[in-house]
């Protein structure tokens, strides 16, 4: 399928989702989240993608935030629609996916930009990276996530400050918050992202896909995350990747998971 707001780019088993308005510092209007819902969920079914990562074109921007032109003229009920739309077809899409996807920020990522990075499992960040909230500016608060998102990785009380002030932290300051996992420069960003994907997928697929949504469950609304991790425990013993991996650690050789 032919994308006009992103690019797709496959690198053996790793599939690159590529914000691709880079005039416009890769802002996320309503096409462009349309298109990464049918990418994602494309990504999430092909048996040939093991995982995803995110990124934006250039070195300003991942995502500089939403196309806040869009939103002009909008009413209360045009609003719920927005974020209501944002949320269950992309972000929680991602949040929710079976298969890794790393963020990696190479620049700005400030609202919706932001938002998109922290629905992701993993975030690596180049050194010239700035994040933000600063939808209050505007008489808004974050809209697809944001607010829950950030509680959970940072706790209540910076999501408060971050919110509430709209002030951007640098990439250093995300990686003492827990907001991001890695600060590299922008030339090892790439290669890092590559670098750790790559190691996910030489694990256990059901495993892996089990454990992200154990872990989503720590915080899904009427979920026991702890009922949760135990039903995924047992499954895992119906797979044949199980048996691999343990016929593999017994004989001390590599396991070849299949996803089976």
């Amino acid at each position: 399928m032919s994308f006009q707001n992103i690019l797709i780019q496959d690198k053996d088993r790793i599939q690159y989702i590529i914000i691709n308005r880079e005039s416009k510092l890769n802002a996320l209007n309503q096409a462009t989240l349309a298109e990464l819902h049918t990418a994602l969920t494309q990504a999430f079914s092909n048996n040939n993608v093991g995982g995803i990562i995110i990124t934006g074109a250039g070195t300003k921007a991942f995502v500089a935030g939403a196309d806040i032109s869009e939103f002009a003229g909008k009413d209360v009920d045009s609003g719920r629609r927005i974020a209501y739309d944002g949320q269950s077809n992309v972000f929680d899409v991602i949040a929710g996916g079976n298969k890794p996807v790393i963020a990696a920020v190479n620049g700005f990522a400030l609202g919706g930009g932001l938002e998109l990075a922290m629905a992701c499992h993993i975030r690596i960040a180049s050194d010239n990276a700035k994040m933000g909230l600063p939808e209050v500016t505007l008489g808004l608060i974050p809209g697809y996530g944001g607010t829950q998102r950030l509680t959970q990785l940072v706790g209540r009380g910076k999501a408060l400050e971050m919110i509430m002030t709209a002030d951007m932290v640098t990439a250093a300051d995300a990686l003492a918050l827990g907001l991001v996992n890695h600060v590299v420069t922008q030339d090892e960003l790439l290669p890092k992202a590559e670098e750790l994907l790559n190691k996910i997928l030489t694990r256990a697929p059901l495993a892996i896909a089990a454990a992200i949504r154990a872990v989503n469950d720590a915080h899904a609304d009427g979920a026991n995350g702890f009922d949760t991790e135990i039903e995924e425990f047992a499954r895992c013993f119906g797979t044949k990747d199980f048996k691999e991996g343990v016929s593999a650690f017994l004989e001390k050789r590599k396991p070849e998971f299949k996803g089976k």
